[in-house]
């Protein structure tokens, strides 16, 4: 579903003349000026599936093919949508908060961020499962995602995509949040719920609350 919105999209973006690409672009693509000056705040959301470069598109499928299924199955359609949209809009508010604070004004746009939060989830749930990167490398999930952090910030770092690389940042730091125990701000809501309801129960004995001790009757006298 992710992917079709994508390549549809997309598709449509490449086979129109210049001029209908812009109006997609002002429309529908993430920008500091689009959202912080038009107010089209939509677009964090829209910008997500208008990928310009047809091998990108490619390469989006592959991945996409490789780690999202498993991590549907894992989590349930609901709750992997749910961490789609989040990691991907906190990365698209990040590529464009950053971008408006440098005084650019550089596009978010396509799958790219979702993607590598995909990956960073998949080396948090499935640190040990043994992969073959593109049925080559042989890694263990956890490698991959270092290898794959690695990777984009020697591409952000080299290219100077101060923008792109904090939507990078941006969708990888909410994946690790969502999917990591130590961090997830739901358990730590569950976990202050059940210490409060705990707190609040009492040990009761033969069906019927405790009575209070009386203190000890003297038997013996001196």
């Amino acid at each position: 579903m992710i992917l079709a919105l994508e390549v549809g999209l997309s598709l449509v973006w490449l086979m129109c003349d210049p001029a209908a690409r812009k109006g997609i672009e002002d429309w529908l693509g993430a920008t500091p000026s689009n959202v912080f000056e038009h107010g089209r705040v939509w677009t964090l959301l829209t910008g997500l599936f208008l990928e310009k470069s047809f091998l990108g598109l490619i390469l989006h499928g592959m991945v996409l093919w490789m780690f999202v299924p498993t991590l549907e199955r894992f989590w349930g359609t609901a709750r992997f949508y749910r961490f789609a949209a989040v990691t991907g809009i906190v990365g698209s508010a990040a590529g464009v908060g950053l971008g408006f604070a440098l005084g650019t004004n550089d596009p978010i746009l396509g799958l790219s961020g979702f993607i590598y939060a995909t990956i960073v989830a998949f080396g948090i749930v499935y640190a040990r499962q043994q992969v073959q990167f593109f049925g080559v490398l042989p890694l263990t999930g956890r490698q991959l995602m270092y290898g794959i952090i690695g990777f984009v910030l020697f591409f952000v770092v080299i290219q100077q995509f101060w923008a792109l690389g904090a939507a990078f940042a941006g969708s990888m730091i909410a994946a690790a949040v969502m999917t990591s125990k130590k961090f997830s701000p739901g358990l730590a809501w569950k976990r202050w719920r059940i210490a409060r309801a705990r707190a609040k129960l009492s040990v009761i004995e033969g069906g019927k609350a405790r009575e209070p001790k009386k203190p000890a009757e003297q038997k013996w006298l001196n």
